[in-house]
């Protein structure tokens, strides 16, 4: 029996470990151990294997081939950077919260690429719709972290939660070389750890305008397959184009890609008032309302079948009606003979005209397909108007969009239980509109928003109204926005709609580990560097952390929502938390002791079990008996209740 204890690493999902163990899983005979320049036995992919397996059977390339892609200056190390763990955690943050403790509904305050990577253990495939409205690269600047290397400790410094160098994330403006290559650098990483998270069904909009849009979709076509590439919609935000253009811009795009385009189903759009007073039922018939159609089959490119030209006659008037232009009917004789003695063909208000098929409502789709060209949602104004009404100023934010236009696609990509993930949130109107959307149809969506809290300019309405960070900004629209549906009516909060719904949202912050992580130093590091290092690791746990604080990170470092239901229980006189009915229990107790050991073991529900290194006080003994007691535990349930145990 394997030893069943080790030590958390503490990172977010290893992406190469992952990749390769994926592909692995499809092609384990691609994989071989070889020896590497020191003699170590290693784990390589044979390639030219891979390429047989892929149905492509070649000969050692003789030189490097060509092939279709997209490339530009910074791609490797934005590949690089994707490959890199993070070591961060979300910090909760209550008195920012509503209903902590129920809501299933987040707003991670960080940098985007931080936060994806630090949800790939408890996120991965399990969202069903993203959507974004990333940085247009209009020409202005806009911020991002633009450090392959120390991408957290930059943000930290820029958020002003570590002291520093007084480093700044990154700007991008038209006059710069890299000005487009920038902007690819900084979606590129984003989007990849993006699709992770995607489900199976799941789908991604993208909001965009002419300057990248062109290097938006072949950026998704190589990051999601250029086969998993659904649509283009144009989207009309405004009714009067710009004056100060040669040629005004009133649309934007909104590109749409599926993680895998066989599993991905779209929903239709509901049809309005007018389209189902169309169906009428003038004669009483039991199936219902109906509208006429038409009977004709297209015979275009050669569809003409001599078959199906043939009179059908007019039981009234006993006139003969043929195809016109010389096409034919849709279905043959027998059909048709069936429909006419069931009622279902109509030959007008008299009964004296040319037959026409009963196309019933009760018969079609429940909506209709969506077009391309949405003019039917609300224009960017609206957004604006939005803003005023929820935070009393419409110029607090540039150019929020409508949520009018978010609900419309969560109707389109997602069902009634899903995960939206928004990690450009901006104002939160993604947020506004699922909680909306919920409220009107009864639905249980839960929302994640991830903003970096970049400031607000001393001159702009926002600061001005006491908005440090465009986050804030996010956060007090979602209060808002939940008071607002909670409403008053005669005084009496309605408390029934707010505890059928999840109107509540659980804040948490970007911030450094609180479990100091070992750094590789380098072969010629200073005897002060390396003593500090030691010296840190005596006590590995940030001592200003709360307990809630470290059960944060564990959670989402052992793949646990942090909005997972957490009880406190009591064993052996110990408080330890318990995670997903009891399959996790979290011990972050100064000491444990052998009986919540045995409790532990005894306990048929509990899958992992993990606790406080330093809980055993150096004595190695009481590990080692841990360990032994999991490993009997374990032995003796082969196939059920198996306990892992870690320490952090």
């Amino acid at each position: 029996m394997n030893d069943t204890h080790d030590k958390m690493d503490g990172t977010s999902l290893d992406i190469a470990a992952d990749n390769r163990a994926r592909l692995k899983a499809m092609f384990p005979t691609v994989f071989a151990e070889t020896v590497n320049d020191k003699g170590e036995l290693a784990e390589s992919v044979d390639f030219e294997k891979l390429k047989a397996e892929l149905g492509t059977f070649t000969e050692l390339f003789e030189s490097r081939r060509e092939r279709y892609g997209m490339d530009w200056p910074g791609k490797k190390e934005a590949m690089r950077l994707i490959q890199t763990t993070s070591a961060a955690t979300l910090k909760p943050c209550r008195e920012e919260s509503i209903n902590f403790d129920t809501t299933e509904n987040l707003f991670i305050e960080g940098d985007n690429l931080e936060v994806i990577k630090l949800l790939q253990k408890s996120y991965y495939g399990k969202v069903k719709m993203i959507y974004i409205d990333p940085p247009y690269n209009t020409g202005k600047e806009f911020i991002y972290p633009d450090n392959y290397s120390e991408s957290l400790e930059t943000y930290l410094e820029y958020a002003g939660l570590i002291d520093g160098e007084g480093r700044k994330f990154s700007t991008n403006t038209a006059n710069e070389g890299r000005f487009h290559t920038k902007w690819l650098n900084m979606m590129y990483p984003r989007l990849y750890l993006a699709r992770n998270l995607l489900r199976d069904d799941g789908v991604i909009f993208i909001s965009i305008d002419d300057n990248e849009v062109s290097n938006l979709r072949k950026l998704c076509d190589e990051i999601f397959g250029e086969e998993n590439f659904v649509e283009s919609i144009i989207w009309k935000k405004r009714s009067t184009p710009p004056n100060d253009q040669i040629i005004g811009a009133a649309h934007e795009y909104l590109l749409i890609y599926s993680k895998f385009k066989v599993n991905m189903v779209l929903n239709l759009k509901e049809r309005t008032v007018e389209q189902i007073d169309r169906y009428q039922n003038p004669d009483n018939h039991p199936k219902g309302p109906w509208t006429p159609g038409d009977l004709m089959a297209n015979v275009k490119g050669g569809r003409y079948v001599a078959s199906l030209y043939f009179p059908i006659i007019n039981p009234t008037t006993e006139e003969e009606h043929y195809p016109s232009s010389n096409g034919n009917w849709r279905f043959n004789r027998e059909k048709i003979d069936n429909l006419i003695k069931n009622n279902e063909i109509s030959f007008g208000e008299n009964g004296r005209g040319r037959p026409k098929l009963k196309r019933f409502l009760c018969d079609v789709k429940e909506g209709i397909t969506y077009t391309t060209l949405w003019d039917f949602v609300p224009l960017n104004t609206k957004g604006s108007q939005e803003m005023a009404e929820i935070l009393g100023n419409m110029t607090i934010f540039d150019n929020p969009k409508p949520v009018g236009l978010i609900k419309e696609l969560i109707k389109l990509g997602a069902i009634s239980d899903s995960i939206i993930l928004d990690f450009f949130s901006g104002s939160s109107t993604a947020a506004h509109a699922v909680l909306d959307l919920n409220k009107q149809d009864g639905g249980s969506r839960k929302f994640i928003m991830v903003q970096l809290p970049e400031p607000c300019a001393e001159d702009s309405e926002a600061f001005k109204a006491g908005y440090k960070t465009i986050a804030d900004i996010g956060k007090e629209r979602i209060r808002r926005v939940i008071k607002k549906l909670n409403g008053e009516q005669a005084g009496k909060l309605d408390l029934d709609g707010a505890s059928a719904q999840d109107r509540g949202f659980k804040v948490l912050n970007l911030d450094k580990s609180h479990f100091r992580q070992w750094r590789k130093l380098a072969p010629d590091a200073e005897p002060a560097h390396i003593e500090r290092q030691l010296f840190d690791h005596i006590e590995n746990i940030d001592h200003k952390a709360t307990q809630e604080d470290l059960l944060f990170e564990i959670l989402i470092k052992a793949g646990f929502m942090p909005t997972a239901k957490v009880q406190t229980i009591t064993l052996a006189g110990i408080p330890v938390f318990s995670i997903a009915e009891g399959g996790l229990l979290i011990c972050l107790a100064e000491k444990v002791s052998k009986e919540l050991i045995n409790a532990v073991a005894e306990d048929k529900r509990v899958q992992r079990f993990i606790c406080l290194d330093k809980a055993f006080g150096g004595n190695d003994q009481l590990k080692a008996n841990a360990v032994q007691t999991f490993n009997a535990h374990n032995m003796g349930n082969e196939e059920h209740n198996q306990i892992i145990f870690r320490t952090v």
